[in-house]
């Protein structure tokens, strides 16, 4: 992806956008203090770069039953990039997990899993995560509470302006 240069309008838009994706357009234009045209030409630009990759909704996980949530810090016998490829996209199936990954270091991949309880999380551990091929280790770590979710990045609206790319 090519770094955009990003004024300090584009840096309101994102800052709020990544608060509230469902913000309207001309809600977004007032607060970045443009007009509404300029605004959704921006949004559609930050789009079109990649620096917005999407827009989602943020489900309670124990709403919908999954009440556990595991790091499982993996460790494999060959970091070769086509087996490196090969685990991320048997991970990329893998529903229950939702992040992934590749560290520098002792472990070469963590994954964020969710499960119904233990017990699912040790079928998924047992029937597919430690008997995928490559895979030589697995520690667990279960997460005993969430303090912060705050996704994204830190944004910097005040920061020195650059130029916007047209």
């Amino acid at each position: 992806m090519q770094r955009v240069k990003l004024d300090r309008v584009d840096r309101r838009i994102l800052a709020d956008l990544q608060t509230d994706g469902r913000m309207t357009n001309v809600d977004l234009a007032r607060r970045a203090g443009i007009s509404a045209p300029p605004c959704l030409r921006r949004v559609r630009a930050l789009e079109e770069s990649g620096t917005i990759r999407g827009y989602h909704a943020d489900i309670d996980p124990a709403a919908l039953g999954y009440n556990v949530t595991i790091f499982a810090h993996v460790g494999l016998n060959s970091q070769a990039e086509s087996d490196l490829k090969a685990f991320e996209t048997m991970v990329g199936a893998w529903p229950e997990v939702r992040e992934c990954h590749m560290l520098a270091g002792e472990t070469d991949f963590i994954l964020k899993v969710v499960a119904r309880d233990w017990d699912a999380y040790q079928r998924f551990l047992t029937q597919r995560l430690t008997a995928a091929p490559n895979v030589t280790h697995v520690k667990s770590a279960l997460a005993v509470r969430q303090c912060k979710h705050q996704p994204g990045v830190p944004i910097d609206i005040d920061g020195v302006d650059e130029p916007a790319e047209a």
